[in-house]
């Protein structure tokens, strides 16, 4: 069977790790968007406080089927 699919850019947030900051953002996004199939990781990035890291920030591109 022949797919269509749409990408959009998501970034998610944890205070624990890169991967929770992906879950996280996937959750969110199954809210509203069906069909995700796919992501690719653009960007990892973080927030430093007291010299360690406070947040992951984790930018994403996540690939859907269109009905």
């Amino acid at each position: 069977m022949e797919n269509t699919y749409k990408k959009i850019e998501l970034t998610g947030t944890s205070s624990t790790s890169i991967e929770d900051a992906v879950n996280n953002a996937l959750k969110k996004a199954s809210e509203s968007v069906r069909n995700m199939r796919w992501f690719e990781i653009v960007e990892t990035r973080g927030d430093i406080k007291d010299g360690k890291v406070h947040f992951w920030q984790v930018t994403m591109k996540v690939g859907f089927t269109l009905e």
